[in-house]
């Protein structure tokens, strides 16, 4: 495992690129120059030990020197001993509805949007409660199962998109079965789903069923809406540009609205409660208190305890390049010359 302590520094790399740039135009005005003085083969004649490579040698010992020292400065540190440690949480899984009506921007930047930045900030808010992410329209994935890698939760969470799943629709059974199948531990009492979502749900009665034998499971229920029940189109977009609005068969265009309805009729069969998601700072503090209130299982967790510092090593291979730059000179070097391992014609 590597932790890096200064990612800023990496932005220093800009140096190189511009260090190259200086170099090919310092080539170009010298080249000019010389052509003013004299003629390439009267040139060679008068500088005949002068290396045209060597310029180029050291300009590569001066970039990969810099490059070493900016990731000194950056300190990489690699974890060196992996521990079982104690943590105390709850299992939540949170089901976030990526169909095609999540596209909609009656809530900005847009209902998908908004559910991922409520689930991202929810993580925010947690200290030691696995996660665990599905994401589900037509039928149901597991984008990230059950973990304490908050890190890698918002790497899937971000990813996340409308297009992810061939099959449209939003059937909110089949992510309470799915979630189901993601509680690992069998003594852990507290089970916790968020349903991130516009309410839309084309599972009828099935939804219902499967709550209740979430629920005979020990999972409580908590369903977040996203949207406006005024609605809004489902806008049709290539390379963030809007092409047209989904219209359906005969023609009209889709109205879109939060179907709030359903979500409370979830959350209420699922033990749990109901969160209007308008406003992100309302509905975490909410969560983060519900979440305060259950009691915390106690399970094993691996993690890296400790790490070393690892600068030293790129800092000194750096210092040695640069060291080994004193001794490259720009003229030939007798028994280099001999070998010729650049080839360079030799002129008598």
């Amino acid at each position: 495992m590597v932790q890096l302590d200064e990612k800023i520094y990496f932005y220093l790399l800009i140096i190189i690129p511009v260090i190259v740039v200086l170099y090919l135009l310092v080539l170009i005005w010298k080249k000019r120059t010389q052509r003013k003085f004299a003629d390439t083969a009267l040139l060679k004649r008068l500088t005949p030990n002068y290396s045209t490579n060597k310029s180029a040698l050291k300009l590569i010992l001066l970039i990969i020197s810099l490059g070493l020292l900016i990731v000194g400065l950056v300190n990489p540190k690699i974890g060196t001993k992996l521990e079982t440690v104690k943590r105390e949480g709850v299992d939540i899984v949170f089901a976030v509805d990526v169909s095609k009506s999540m596209l909609a921007e009656d809530i900005a930047p847009n209902r998908l949007e908004k559910a991922k930045r409520l689930v991202s900030e929810i993580i925010n808010q947690l200290a030691s409660d696995r996660i665990g992410i599905i994401a589900y329209a037509g039928q149901a994935y597991p984008q990230l199962p059950i973990t304490t890698d908050y890190g890698a939760a918002k790497m899937f969470l971000q990813s996340m998109n409308t297009d992810m799943l061939t099959s449209q629709g939003t059937a909110i059974d089949q992510a309470i079965e799915l979630a189901s199948t993601y509680y690992d531990d069998a003594e852990q009492t507290n089970r916790v789903l968020f349903i991130i979502s516009d309410g839309e749900d084309h599972s009828e009665g099935s939804t219902i069923d499967a709550v209740e034998d979430a629920v005979d499971e020990g999972i409580t229920i908590y369903t977040i809406g996203v949207g406006k029940a005024k609605g809004a189109p489902i806008p049709i977009k290539r390379n963030g540009i809007l092409e047209s609005l989904k219209k359906d068969s005969q023609g009209e265009t889709v109205i879109t609205r939060l179907n709030e309805d359903v979500l409370v009729d979830i959350a209420g069969e699922g033990n749990g409660q109901y969160i209007d998601g308008s406003n992100t700072n309302t509905a975490v503090e909410f969560i983060k208190e519900e979440l305060l209130k259950m009691d915390r299982k106690e399970f094993e967790a691996k993690q890296f305890a400790e790490y070393k510092d690892q600068f030293q090593w790129f800092i000194g291979a750096a210092l040695l390049l640069l060291f080994l730059d004193i001794f490259i000179l720009d003229r030939k070097t007798s028994w280099l010359k001999k070998l010729n391992l650049f080839n360079e014609k030799r002129h008598e």
